[in-house]
């Protein structure tokens, strides 16, 4: 693969999903050769399997792979976030390393976001079809509800892994853990459009869930307070201008 500024970055937070590494990488590289230049960001959060050793292995092979280390596991939000920041294209695009987000949606969040022309900052995946138990999926409608109910961000799927933004956008946003399961009503904060993109769910490769989910309400309740202040805290934006001699 080119060495090349990439358009786009793919940014995959994981821990402990040694053999799941091999098998995403191939879909992710099958769903974007040959239609952007891309990158393809790991953040290793601190696994202690061998997700590093795999990663290392495939990247002698791709010089579009990188890999970033956690010392100590910081979490979901904290992965995305500095795969972000480490990030060299101007949309960014995630997706859960468990491969249970499949790649081949990738290229409609990604154009959604190009055809907004500066106006969507954020493509969200909107899940169909979900691969978890019945008690998780009615944790997260309750979950969904009482969210969009506060902060009325319109959006009936926060926790969906696949989702594309502008860079710079995502970097204006207030950090907090938790950050990237409330995209849609901070994207929305700054003044920006948001596009939605059915995707199928399926069951995970291998292994089991190494992060939460926001479908357990009790662990979101005080950020979901926390947005709902920000939010109502939000002043327009200044229009500036320079004014020159």
């Amino acid at each position: 693969m080119s060495t090349s500024q990439p358009s786009v970055s793919i940014v995959v937070p994981v821990r402990n999903e040694a053999d799941n590494i091999a098998p995403l990488i191939e879909e992710i590289t099958a769903a974007l050769d040959g239609r952007w230049a891309y990158e393809i960001i790991y953040v290793n959060d601190g696994s202690t399997d061998a997700t590093g050793e795999r990663l290392a292995a495939i990247m002698k092979q791709r010089s579009n792979l990188r890999q970033l280390r956690h010392a100590r596991s910081g979490g979901q939000s904290a992965a995305v976030r500095s795969g972000v920041r480490a990030a060299r294209g101007e949309i960014v695009a995630t997706l859960d390393g468990d491969g249970q987000n499949n790649p081949a949606f990738l290229p409609d969040l990604i154009a959604a976001v190009e055809k907004g022309a500066g106006r969507v900052g954020l493509a969200a995946g909107q899940r169909v079809g979900r691969k978890d138990t019945g008690f998780k999926k009615f944790q997260s409608r309750v979950a969904n509800g009482v969210r969009n109910g506060i902060l009325k961000d319109g959006t009936r799927d926060t926790g969906c892994g696949l989702k594309a933004f502008r860079r710079d956008v995502f970097l204006m946003l207030p950090y907090f853990d938790g950050l990237h399961r409330f995209l849609p009503a901070l994207v929305r904060r700054e003044g920006y459009d948001i596009a939605y993109v059915d995707v199928i769910d399926r069951p995970r490769h291998s292994g089991v869930s190494n992060y939460g989910f926001f479908d357990r309400l009790w662990i979101g309740i005080m950020d979901l307070a926390g947005v709902w202040w920000l939010i109502r805290r939000k002043k327009p934006t200044p229009e500036v201008t320079e004014v020159n001699a």
